[in-house]
């Protein structure tokens, strides 16, 4: 049910899975990091059956043929530009949107400033910008849950992960339920050539000012796993503060971070639930 096909955004080739009727509701999915596009597949064929056009693309510095040079290139402007330019690519004018972890970021920016384009928002683990921003500011156990941000900046960081293979990197996610298979193709598009030095870009790159993310107006749903290692209780929480349209807060009590990879057959029933109540 599954085909892969290249996408021209600009200048960049971006590789995309797509599942269901070209006619059907579009619906894009945009994967986090470590992971790739291979993270949606069950999503992907739950949503095509379903009828729906569901897209899920590797993202920029994931993609092979969407690996520029350079730190600025993975401003956050860009990320958002990629995700819209595929969409119009696709002839999607209004889609619905799944993000999780970095893509969750990405997602819920469009969603807070291109709310014409958005007809509904599914995020998995990562907070509204603002409440994140908040919790890290207020909660001296979330800076310490996210401390691989600051890692992830520092000057050798990069060589250091090449160096060991991303042995560090592939046990921190098979820790947290990866499975190993997922983890593997995850790891060997990381090591391609421009591979992690691009996905290492989006912590070092300038982004949009997370406190001042704007409220998300579109019917929300966010998702978040009570054993998430990089994200507490009250950056999940504070999230409700920053929603204004229908919104919808599930916790997994035994997910991790990458829930989406530990339980598939769940996520795609919150998703489906989720696109069947939007207005």
């Amino acid at each position: 049910m599954i085909e892969t096909r290249t996408l021209t955004v600009g200048e960049h080739a971006f590789t995309v899975d797509l599942a269901g009727p070209e006619s059907g509701p579009p619906v894009l999915l945009l994967h986090g990091f470590p992971e790739t596009r291979h993270m949606w597949r069950a999503q992907l064929e739950a949503l095509g059956a379903q009828g729906f056009r569901a897209a899920a693309p590797d993202q920029r510095g994931y993609s092979a043929g969407a690996r520029p040079a350079g730190t600025e290139a993975y401003d956050t402007a860009n990320l958002i530009a990629d995700a819209l330019g595929l969409m119009h690519a696709l002839g999607a004018d209004r889609f619905d949107l799944v993000g999780h972890d970095w893509g969750g970021q990405i997602a819920w920016l469009i969603a807070a400033g291109h709310t014409e384009r958005v007809r509904s928002l599914s995020v998995f683990s990562r907070p509204h910008p603002a409440a994140f921003a908040r919790a890290m500011a207020e909660d001296k156990a979330q800076a310490e849950r996210s401390r691989h941000h600051r890692a992830f900046r520092e000057a050798d960081a990069v060589a250091r992960m090449r160096a060991a293979n991303l042995k560090p990197l592939r046990e921190a996610v098979l820790s947290q339920g990866v499975p190993p298979d997922s983890a593997e193709i995850y790891m060997s598009t990381l090591m391609e050539p421009g591979g992690i030095e691009g996905a290492m870009s989006w912590y070092r790159a300038t982004g949009i000012a997370a406190a001042d993310t704007p409220a998300v107006s579109v019917s929300t749903l966010y998702v978040w796993g009570e054993a998430d290692a990089t994200v507490g209780r009250r950056a999940a929480e504070l999230t409700a503060d920053y929603v204004t349209g229908p919104y919808r807060f599930e916790t997994l009590p035994e997910a991790g971070h990458f829930l989406v990879d530990q339980f598939p057959a769940r996520i795609s029933a919150l998703i489906a639930e989720h696109l069947a109540a939007r207005p």
